[in-house]
């Protein structure tokens, strides 16, 4: 919605997935850590098996974390930096990052926007048990009360809509 509203975006998820099928760095780390057995029959990094792996056990996720989390950081301020020696650049970018406050990245942005949504509507668009997940993570109170814009997503896209319209309102005046 953001991008529909004028403001490059980028997601950190996105970032995640071009460094496991593009950077040699990282597919070097990732076989030399897990084998073979990670890859996919295209060659390629098979993520739901990286996932098996790291939702299971938290060593190896915080050992898979520090490899991608100072890349994503990396890719996000090189495209900041590309997007503002533009001729005309825009006024907004948003980078959409899931574990922003738990890696202390929010000191990189203007401006933080939190968006939550119950855990019943969060659960509906996982393959994962939340439980997995969601005990190593700020909760929606904190994030949201720690957010400079902030969004309980339990109306109507319309709603949802007007609230980023608005957000964009205020960060480009």
């Amino acid at each position: 919605m953001f991008a529909r509203h004028g403001a490059a975006t980028i997601s950190s998820d996105d970032i995640v997935h071009e460094l496991l099928h593009r950077d040699p760095q990282v597919k070097s780390a990732v076989l030399e850590r897990w084998g073979h057995s990670v890859l996919a029959p295209d060659g390629e990094i098979d993520r739901r098996k990286v996932s098996g792996i790291v939702f299971s056990d938290r060593a190896e996720l915080a050992w898979l974390e520090a490899l991608l989390h100072p890349r994503v950081a990396a890719a996000q301020l090189d495209w900041q930096k590309k997007l503002a020696e533009l001729a005309d650049p825009p006024a907004v970018c948003v980078a959409e990052v899931p574990l922003l406050y738990e890696v202390g990245g929010e000191s990189r942005f203007d401006a933080v926007v939190v968006i939550s949504a119950s855990p019943e509507i969060r659960a509906s668009r996982v393959d994962r048990s939340l439980l997995e997940r969601e005990d190593r993570l700020f909760s929606d109170e904190e994030k949201l009360a720690r957010a400079d814009f902030a969004y309980v997503n339990d109306g109507t896209v319309e709603d949802l809509d007007a609230f980023v319209a608005g957000v964009m309102a205020r960060l480009t005046t």
